[in-house]
């Protein structure tokens, strides 16, 4: 637990003893600090991200909702750095989580310590549109997860992302980007890697995962990467459209979510099953106006764990399908109104509550696009068996 203070002071030493580099304070939203060697072999930019939120929930009784449920939190706060190395074809990307749920999750795979780092990866630009990735950070997975929980158009995540999602792994990933004509472009995204999520120390159970992606821009990119930000701050002056194609393979995967959820334990060790997930994703701008649709199915070979003997462990592969769709439009003002439809459809074998519906109004203020900005939504989730839920909630976020 002396990490957090030994980290504080890490960064405040490396401030005082920056004068003998190059150093200025950006813009807000550009980072706190920006440094760079005098013989410009290396840069930093040192940022930070908060978010601040309140929900209130209700379970539906008696043809009325009861039972709150209200809290306060915060919900991400997190260091990031990053720059390059020697060469700007050199880059790397830390990401330190200090909240209770960014460092949640410690265990025996994380030799019982608070998992802290989020990203810690180098990417090399070896040749021409061709870059290595290798270290911790996001696999090239749905569109709404590789979206930065800093850009996000509505509070948080759909519940698509939440049940499906491969987030972090360690490993080796390789992106390449090409152009099919003057305005249309490919990208491809290839990666390697453990295949039990992030901060994992005890070693790799099972066998690896392997992950692919393609996105088509037809109509050329997106300002400022507008493909991977929500809502469209930027007021696209010609149509874009980014469609994505993910497939996920994970070989002989122990958790319940493939990289992702619980490790299933059997009397014997490990129940090892074969997890395919398949996501498919767009993103439309133009104007102000936004949408974004997704599709993910996730398939295993055996997804009930089962002990030597046969019996059930009681642990279960997330196994199904879903949709997410939602849109917003962004006034002048800088005020947006959105919207949201989730569909979980799991595996009946798995939970009786294999129907979900989520329907999702949200409105925001940009105050200085998405590094200041307060947002505010309000969810009704539908299920098979158990009680309809409300959900309401507020955030502030700032990101420097």
């Amino acid at each position: 637990m002396a990490f957090r203070p030994a980290l504080l002071v890490l960064f405040f030493v490396t401030a005082s003893i920056v004068h003998a580099q190059d150093m200025y304070a950006p813009k807000f939203g550009e980072g706190i600090l920006n440094l760079k060697g005098k013989d410009s072999t290396w840069s930093m930019k040192v940022g930070m991200q908060m978010q601040f939120q309140g929900f209130s929930q209700w379970e539906e009784e008696d043809a009325s909702f009861a039972n709150e449920q209200t809290s306060f939190l915060i919900r991400r706060a997190r260091l990031k750095l990053d720059g390059f190395a020697y060469s700007p074809k050199l880059t790397y990307k830390i990401a330190i989580g200090l909240s209770n749920r960014d460092i949640s999750g410690g265990s025996e795979y994380t030799s019982n310590a608070p998992r802290y780092i989020l990203d810690a990866v180098m990417k090399w630009n070896f040749y021409q549109n061709f870059e290595l990735w290798f270290g911790q950070t996001k696999l090239p997975g749905n569109r709404d997860h590789i979206i930065s929980s800093g850009n996000l158009q509505m509070v948080d995540r759909s519940l698509l992302n939440g049940n499906y999602n491969i987030d972090r792994d360690l490993g080796f990933q390789l992106r390449h980007h090409f152009k099919l004509s003057e305005k249309f472009v490919v990208k491809e995204a290839f990666a390697w890697s453990q295949g039990e999520g992030r901060n994992i120390t005890s070693g790799n159970l099972g066998g690896f995962q392997y992950t692919s992606r393609l996105e088509l821009l037809p109509f050329g990119n997106f300002t400022k990467n507008g493909d991977y930000i929500g809502s469209d701050i930027y007021r696209e002056d010609t149509p874009k459209l980014a469609v994505g194609f993910t497939y996920d393979f994970n070989n002989n995967a122990v958790k319940t979510g493939s990289n992702q959820g619980s490790y299933m334990v059997t009397d014997t060790g490990f129940f090892e099953t074969n997890i395919s997930t398949v996501f498919i994703d767009a993103m439309f701008k133009y104007q102000g106006f936004s949408l974004m649709a997704e599709y993910a199915d996730r398939t295993a070979a055996d997804p009930l764990a089962k002990n030597s003997d046969g019996t059930l462990t009681g642990d279960a592969v997330q196994i199904g399908n879903g949709l997410n769709f939602q849109a917003g439009y962004l006034f002048e003002s800088n005020w947006e109104v959105s919207g949201r439809y989730t569909n979980i459809d799991f595996d009946k074998d798995i939970t009786s509550d294999n129907a979900q519906n989520q329907y999702t109004l949200g409105v925001s203020k940009y105050i200085i696009g998405h590094k200041l900005k307060v947002q505010s939504d309000v969810s009704y989730l539908t299920m098979n068996f158990s009680n309809d839920q409300l959900l309401w909630r507020l955030q502030f976020a700032i990101h420097f």
